[in-house]
C-alpha cells in the first residue's frame, strides 16, 4: 500500500468522523510497484443520497486540508450499485 501510516490514519480518521464506516482503499495505491495515482476510496454507506452526497463533499474537503492538493477519489457504497468499478473495489480493497 502506498500511503505513509500517518496518510492512512488521517484519511481513516476523516471517513470514521463522516460516516461512521471504515473505508477500502483500492485502485493504483494498493499496487506497491505502481508509481503516482489518486487515492481511490470506497465507503460503505446506508445514509439517505442527500445526505450522503453532502458528506462525501465535506469528507473530499477535510482530505483536501489534511493531505494537501492531492487527487482523491470518493465511491459511495449503498450495496446497490453493481457497477465493474464498485465490484472491483469491493474485491480488492484493502482496509486502512
Amino acid at each position: 500500500m502506498r500511503l505513509s501510516v500517518d496518510e492512512r490514519r488521517t484519511i481513516r480518521s476523516l471517513v470514521l468522523r463522516h460516516f461512521g464506516r471504515e473505508p477500502l482503499l483500492f485502485g493504483s495505491r494498493i499496487d506497491d510497484t505502481a508509481r503516482g495515482g489518486d487515492i481511490d476510496l470506497l465507503v460503505p454507506t446506508d445514509l439517505p443520497d442527500a445526505e450522503a452526497a453532502r458528506r462525501r463533499i465535506d469528507l473530499l474537503a477535510d482530505l483536501w486540508i489534511a493531505l494537501g492538493e492531492r487527487k482523491v477519489d470518493v465511491l459511495l457504497d449503498d450495496g446497490r450499485t453493481a457497477s465493474p468499478v464498485y465490484e472491483r473495489a469491493r474485491r480488492e480493497g484493502q482496509a486502512l
